[in-house]
């Protein structure tokens, strides 16, 4: 049976008004994510209070596309590629909205910032904001074209802003530390850095987004087959990063390793040396947080690396198993060299046996079930 004409307008012509009304929202949440930054390295405490009062505007629109989305859902019970096409404009409606909330998050660090005249170089804030406004302009094009390739590119730029965000801390870091900064400070200016590298990571929850629209397939959760084993230390600048290293090299198939910290840092250098001297190069690993990585997928297996890091990490769903490794971080160790070198060895051997040993108890789980338990001859 053909579709009547009428209908086939009426279809087109909601769909180009969701597209359009996408296209708005985003255009108001990219100029509010360029003019908070830009409040913050002018010190335009005007520009500051704009941005925030403008932040209701893109509040309204989300309730508005939502209001569409569910209208078309109802008036044309769509199908296939046309539904596909409705979920994700739902899902990117949210995310849109949270980059608004982001640049008036900034814009409000901002304020606090000119209040207390801190003056740090702001080259690198520039350039991760650019970084998460590029992202995010070549996210909707990606969905208004449906250009999987776009997309693709466009999420394969992520870990940069994560690099960016891990350079900021430290340099905010050191500056506190050389008292060349004021101390209440150091919050906001970390906040601003966190919401630009957030950005970054809804655009590409957006790309991700825009594949299923295109492909039919959920990026977002091809990765899930396996078995997942997340490593959490403090700062995720050594000892989280080398198991993380080391589980990848041992080839298992079926296993996919992660870290992350709880408050993350620059990745050690010296982490970096030795594990190079042991083959395995962890030099393009970057630090995350706990929310960059349950972005990616949910872990079977929570390994938290000393009882501190055990008892701040935030409650994990029932179905997670969390297990404390009490192994000492070397990064904690500052001199002599011998030292930190011996720490290293030593954190090293005991990860790789731990992880050997978590991984056959996995892989031989069905295979221990099913046979009885055999008392061991003693004789």
């Amino acid at each position: 049976m053909n579709t009547p004409l009428h209908l086939e307008e009426s279809l087109q012509r909601d769909i180009d008004l969701l597209r359009s009304k996408v296209s708005e929202m985003a255009r108001l949440s990219e100029r509010a994510l360029s003019a908070s930054v830009r409040a913050l390295v002018e010190g335009n405490r005007q520009l500051a209070y704009s941005v925030i009062l403008r932040d209701q505007y893109i509040d309204e629109l989300e309730t508005e596309l939502d209001r569409l989305c569910l209208e078309f859902l109802v008036r044309h019970q769509p199908a296939g590629a046309h539904l596909r096409f409705v979920y994700t404009t739902i899902q990117i409606n949210k995310e849109i909205e949270r980059i608004g909330d982001y640049a008036e998050s900034i814009a409000r660090q901002s304020l606090h910032l000119i209040s207390l005249e801190a003056h740090p170089q702001w080259e690198r804030f520039i350039e991760l904001g650019n970084l998460a406004t590029q992202m995010l302009r070549d996210a909707v094009q990606a969905f208004l074209k449906q250009d999987a390739d776009l997309a693709w590119r466009t999420m394969a730029i992520e870990e940069e802003a994560n690099s960016l965000r891990n350079t900021i801390n430290a340099e905010i870091g050191e500056l506190s530390r050389k008292a060349l900064l004021p101390a209440a400070a150091v919050t906001p200016l970390l906040t601003v850095a966190r919401r630009l590298e957030r950005t970054a990571d809804q655009a590409k929850n957006f790309c991700e987004d825009v594949l299923y629209f295109c492909t039919g397939e959920f990026i977002k959760h091809s990765h899930a087959e396996g078995f997942r084993i997340l490593f959490v230390d403090w700062g995720n600048a050594c000892l989280s990063q080398m198991a993380e290293a080391i589980g990848r090299s041992l080839g298992l198939a079926g296993f996919t390793f992660s870290s992350a910290g709880i408050q993350p840092q620059t990745l050690s250098a010296r982490a970096i040396e030795f594990m190079a001297h042991k083959g395995i190069d962890i030099s393009r690993q970057t630090s995350k947080s706990l929310d960059q990585v349950r972005q990616k997928g949910t872990p079977q297996v929570v390994i938290a690396l000393g009882a501190r890091v055990r008892d701040a990490l935030p409650p994990c769903p029932g179905k997670i198993i969390v297990l404390t490794w009490p192994i000492n971080d070397p990064v904690a160790l500052l001199e002599p060299p011998a030292a930190v070198e011996s720490a290293l060895e030593t954190a090293f051997q005991s990860l790789e046996s731990n992880i050997r040993d978590l991984a056959g108890a996995i892989l031989e789980e069905p295979k221990q079930q099913e046979e009885p338990y055999a008392k061991p001859n003693t004789q």
